[in-house]
């Protein structure tokens, strides 16, 4: 076969270009028509508004006209000839025969709202059983033939003439009446996210699982993305509709909804950059009176909130139904009657399923379904009004359920974090044949996915993430901070001192001076090669030099706690680190535990003469004036809250101070306490950033207390030193420190 190779280069390059231009476009719309009625309608969107969206349909009825001359000219050149087939058509006779005997009991049945689904289907089932009965003994084959069909027939036109004339439907509800909604998020806490969802006699229940980015699902496919991290199940189990059956797999029904269903949430999905995550809904069907796929729609909306998915809004679907008069002579559409929230019945019997999903902003979504051969664009067009006023039905009682995604802190959701290192560090990382990976996962539980330049780690907790985090530290090592606590190995011992590694092939010197308060006289005596310790860092000079100190992590003699204690409760990274004995007190109280609010800041910790000496030699200043030494101020009368509040650090001292040492009058000596007792659960002050650390802040609370903010994944981190922040006290750690959280909460 001949072909142009310049030709198939060039359509494939365009046809590549527009598949790009659709990833970027706010509207994909697949339509059908014939020259003056619309067939079928497909939409993926992301919250057109109904007026962009009418505009579009309008748009595209006459461009799809211009492909139907061609066709019929195919059609007549090369197509086949159409079979002629002759219809089964009930005599007048027959037919008049069997309305008269099922009519008026019809009627009966669907002018009865008390009915419910499976109570109105066994009640026009005995229907039909008696007209049966009639039949067979006045052995009327015809009429048994043609029952079902003629009976199904009867239903038909009784329901269209109540829903035309009267505007009542089979369960009392009117034309634009959406019916009773219940909502529930979180209804199976064990599941990463839940909800169940039940409008009527429909109900589906979501289940939320929340996966790595390594367990995407790869697709096979030219153009387009190769892996696929969003995914929604939609099941219809045979128990949904009070039938017992055997499940062989999904069907294309299953299929089509489920893909209708995850279109229509793809929209409000946050970027994969603030949700790393794989996920998966499940939508199984409990019970099913029409609108199933919507309703998995509004359950999924919930499920994912409720698994800690930052959606950018809830989404609502419903169908929209229709049932018109013809004109027997012309065709045309003589009246009709627009149908909100159909039921099943409703949709059998009439003539569209139009089914529309979205948010408060706009339409997600859409898929019509049709029975006759074609319906005007206007009339399609109208109804996106009662669509839009149903949907914020639903909305508005989802809201009230859920309506800002949970936080996953304390839940069982998979914590996902990802670093940035060299390649070098990464194989280091990764060992030989991946055997130091696999012995990081075993010994976790976690799950190490690796990429050019980045490491992702999956946990199931924030413990888990933070033991990975510790061995992934340990190996890789972190940038040094002087201050910071570090995990160590020691690799040989000399007479001055020992020589650790540690942060990842880091070496340091842990000098004699630093093992303990007290004198040593041989290092051998205090560690030993192999020992595992957590050191501090006190030194860190231009050459890389590195100093450690073991004493620093321990408590200074006559403390309450041992030294084990110490090194096992060694703060996180980038907590301020206590070595000091200090005052405990809230609201003129000790804390339970020994824990303080004033833990973690210079300001309130009286320090030692040694500590003040260093600070002297540096500020050429008068050690009298600066500061009291730890046994002057053990010895001082005053209460223990005007201890804390009068040892200050040096530089504010400088501006609280005298010459002899005394608090200046502007300035009370109970305003450190005062800010103590006002420092409770939910007060919210404006502090300053005092230190960025590698995972939060240390925050300046005014009075000289300090405070901790942990970085939240997601959220802002580009903080600077001195920056005012206005946070909201949320809880004490273990030791003490005021844990504050951001009042305004900004996304990276």
């Amino acid at each position: 076969m001949q072909y142009d190779r310049d030709l198939v280069h060039s359509d494939l390059c365009a046809f590549i270009m527009d598949v790009m231009q659709l990833s970027l476009s706010d509207l994909n719309l697949v339509y059908a028509c014939t020259r003056d009625k619309t067939l079928m309608i497909d939409v993926q969107a992301r919250e057109i508004s109904e007026k962009d969206l009418e505009a579009a349909l309008r748009l595209a009825h006459p461009e799809a006209v211009k492909y139907l001359e061609p066709q019929i000219r195919l059609a007549t050149k090369a197509g086949k000839q159409k079979r002629e087939y002759k219809l089964s058509m009930v005599s007048e006779k027959t037919y008049d025969k069997i309305r008269s005997l099922a009519e008026a009991p019809i009627e009966t049945v669907f002018t009865d709202p008390t009915y419910g689904k499976f109570e109105r289907g066994e009640a026009l089932d005995r229907i039909t059983q008696d007209v049966k009965k009639e039949l067979e003994q006045e052995c009327d084959e015809e009429g048994l033939k043609f029952l079902s069909k003629t009976v199904d027939t009867v239903r038909k036109q009784v329901v269209r003439r109540r829903i035309i004339g009267e505007g009542r439907r089979v369960d009392g509800r009117r034309l634009d009446e959406v019916r009773p909604l219940y909502c529930e998020a979180g209804n199976l806490p064990i599941l990463h996210g839940s909800s169940l969802f039940s409008r009527g006699d429909t109900q589906v229940l979501c289940t939320v699982t929340l996966g790595a980015p390594g367990e995407a699902q790869h697709l096979d496919s030219l153009v387009g993305p190769p892996t696929k991290r969003f995914m929604l199940h939609y099941s219809f189990p045979p128990f949904c509709i009070n039938e017992v059956g055997k499940r062989v797999g999904l069907n294309r029904r299953e299929v089509g909804h489920g893909t209708l269903a995850e279109k229509a949430l793809l929209a409000v999905l946050p970027p994969e950059d603030d949700c790393p995550y794989t996920v998966r809904i499940n939508a199984e069907v409990m019970a099913s009176d029409g609108s199933t796929s919507m309703a998995s729609v509004c359950a999924g909306s919930m499920a994912l909130l409720d698994a800690g998915i930052p959606l950018r809004d809830h989404v609502a679907g419903l169908s929209v139904g229709l049932v018109s008069e013809i004109d027997p002579s012309t065709g045309e559409i003589r009246d009709y009657r627009i149908l909100t929230d159909i039921l099943g019945l409703e949709d059998h019997l009439g003539d569209m399923d139009f089914k529309i999903s979205g948010t408060r902003n706009g339409v997600t979504a859409i898929q019509l379904d049709i029975k006759p051969a074609g319906i005007p664009l206007d009339v399609i067009c109208e109804c996106l009004e009662p669509a839009l006023k149903g949907r914020l039905q639903i909305l508005d009682q989802m809201e009230r359920e859920i309506n800002v995604a949970r936080s996953r802190n304390g839940r069982n959701s998979p914590r996902i974090l990802t670093l940035k290192y060299s390649n070098d560090t990464i194989r280091r990382l990764i060992g030989p044949l991946g055997a130091l990976k696999r012995k990081i996962e075993e010994e976790t539980g976690a799950r190490i996915s690796v990429s050019d330049g980045s490491l992702t780690l999956v946990a199931k907790n924030q413990s888990v993430l933070e033991k990975v985090m510790e061995k992934i530290d340990f190996i890789a090592g972190r940038e040094i901070e002087k201050g910071g606590i570090y995990k160590g190995v020691i690799s040989s011992i000399k007479e001055y001192g020992a020589f650790v590694e540690f942060n990842g092939g880091q070496q340091g010197l842990l000098h004699i001076s630093e093992l303990s308060h007290e004198p040593v006289s041989r290092v051998s005596d205090v560690v030993s090669v192999g020992q595992v310790l957590n050191l501090m860092c006190i030194g860190l000079d231009v050459r890389g030099n590195v100093s450690l100190s073991l004493k620093a992590t321990l408590p200074r003699p006559g403390s309450k706690k041992n030294a084990s204690d110490a090194v096992q409760e060694a703060p996180r990274v980038w907590e301020p680190v206590d070595d000091v004995q200090e005052k405990k007190y809230q609201d003129d109280k000790p804390l339970d535990g020994g824990a303080s609010l004033l833990s973690g800041t210079s300001g309130v910790l009286i320090r030692s003469a040694v500590e003040c000496d260093e600070e002297e030699k540096s500020a050429g200043l008068n050690k009298k004036s600066k500061c009291r030494s730890y046994s002057e101020s053990k010895s001082n009368a005053k209460s223990p809250i005007e201890n804390i509040a009068n040892s200050v650090s040096n530089d504010e001292d400088e501006n609280n101070t005298n010459s002899q040492g005394v608090l200046n009058n502007n300035k009370s000596t109970a305003e450190a306490p005062l800010s103590v007792k006002k420092l409770k659960l939910g007060t919210e002050i404006t502090a300053k950033v005092h230190q960025v650390r590698a995972r939060g802040l240390v925050l300046d609370l005014g009075g000289g207390i300090r405070g901790m903010y942990r970085f939240e994944i997601g959220f802002r981190r580009d903080f600077e030193v001195g920056e005012e922040v206005k946070v909201k006290c949320s809880s004490f750690s273990s030791k003490g420190i005021p844990v504050m959280s951001l009042v305004e909460q900004q996304k990276s």
